[in-house]
Parts: structure tokens; sequence; C-alpha cells
């Protein structure tokens, strides 16, 4: 049985026409294969994407310009729902040239002679790579920040001993519907057939009829019995008296 017959095909969520999805991301997230599962599952239903900055990565929910919005933890959590995804590898950030370039990772605690940026303070990652590409300092960024933003005259190396950032997924407690749902589901790496999943409305698949082992042939009639039957059946060996010869 293919898959076809198994699974009949799942209908969307019905939405009001001209629904649409937005999401928004911070640098270091890549959202391509969720859009491409959403397309793949949710033709009917645009989606659309952009990344914001992480001092925006709330605002964009609350001023309503998007609908989810995945985000750098911590975040303040009121009103919202949020779902943690996944953890960051933490790198090192130096000019090129530094003594770190190497080696293939490098420990916190030897660096401690060294002078850290604060990223935020310098207006967000971008500028403070920057930065650091002038010799000012170094610079601990989540490895899929760096490599976004991939300033020349940089170096990189995963740093050891440094807390971890976490990615996750946000949106208003309030607005949860089922094309959220969907969209949360395939994040999440549910199955286009999941139960847990808006669009998955499969019906069971009928069971077919067992079949009939005992055959299609006519039975025979039955026939007349032409022997009397034995009168010493089912008596006791040697209940019949022998007669006279």
């Amino acid at each position: 049985m293919s898959a076809e017959e198994e699974f009949p095909q799942a209908s969307a969520p019905s939405e009001p026409e001209g629904r649409e999805l937005r999401f928004a991301y911070v640098a270091g997230v890549t959202p391509g294969k969720w859009i491409r599962r959403w397309e793949e599952r949710m033709p009917d239903v645009p989606l659309h994407s952009f990344m914001s900055d992480d001092g925006a990565q709330l605002s964009v929910l609350r001023d309503g310009a998007a609908d989810l919005s995945f985000v750098r933890l911590p975040v303040e959590r009121e009103g919202l729902n949020v779902i943690p995804l996944y953890e960051e590898q933490a790198v090192v950030v130096a000019p090129k040239g530094h003594e770190i370039s190497v080696f293939e990772e490098v420990a916190l605690a030897d660096l401690a002679s060294e002078t850290f940026l604060d990223v935020a303070e310098l207006g967000g990652p971008e500028m403070a790579l920057q930065v650091v590409a002038s010799g000012a300092g170094l610079a601990i960024l989540p490895m899929s920040v760096a490599r976004h933003f991939n300033v020349k005259d940089t170096v990189a190396r995963k740093l050891t001993g440094a807390p971890t950032t976490q990615i996750a997924l946000a949106w208003p407690s309030e607005a949860t519907d089922e094309v959220i749902e969907e969209f949360i589901g395939i994040v999440r790496g549910r199955t286009a057939q999941s139960s847990r999943q808006p669009s998955a409305k499969v019906e069971a698949p009928k069971k077919e009829p067992k079949p009939d082992r005992r055959g299609t042939g006519v039975k025979k009639p039955k026939v007349a019995q032409r022997y009397a039957p034995n009168p010493d059946k089912g008596r006791g060996k040697g209940s019949r008296k022998k007669g006279k010869r």
C-alpha cells in the first residue's frame, strides 16, 4: 500500500480568507528548512519572515509586526508563550593575526588578560565585530552570529568555559490559533501525519475484510449410508456375546 493510500491527503486548517503568517528571527537563526516545510504543507497560507535586532526581538510581537519570533534567551516572558529550541556554541572573536588563530578552541580561563568588548554597548554584534577588527579588544558571540556577519580581518575560535546562549520561539499567549500551532509543530519537528498537527485530519484507514479461508468450493452433498451401523461401536471390549456357529 502506498503512502497516499495509507494516509489520505490532509486538509489545511480552515482560516479566514487572506490569512498569512509572519515571523521574525534574530541574527544567527537560519529558518530556511522551516519555510520549505511550511510551503509544502500549507501552500494556501503565505509565510513572511524578516530578521530583527536582539533589542527588537520582543517588540515585533508587542506591536503586531510578527506573529512569532525566534528570540535569544533570556527574555521577559510575561504575556508570552516561549519554547526553548537549542543551545548555541560560543566563540571568541579576535583581530586577524591574534595568537588564538593557531588553536582550534580556546578556554575562557586562558584569556584572563585580554580586553573584552561589551557587544550590547557597542550597538550589536555587527558593530562590535568592526571594533574587534580594529584591534581594540575581543568579543564573545554565538558561533552562528559570528558566521552571519563574517567581518573581514577577524578570526573566531570555539570558546570553552563560557556561558552558552539559547534560541527559543516566542509568541503572544492570547494569539494562538491553528495556523500558529501548525508552524510550532513544524519547528518542533512533527511530521505531516502527526496527530498533534492541526492540518493532519487523517481518517483511520478502513480494515479490509479477512479472506474466507474456507474456500469457495461447493460442499459435497451428504451421501446416504450404505450399511447398517455397527452395533458394537461404542461398546466395551467383549460386550457382545459370542454365538454358536
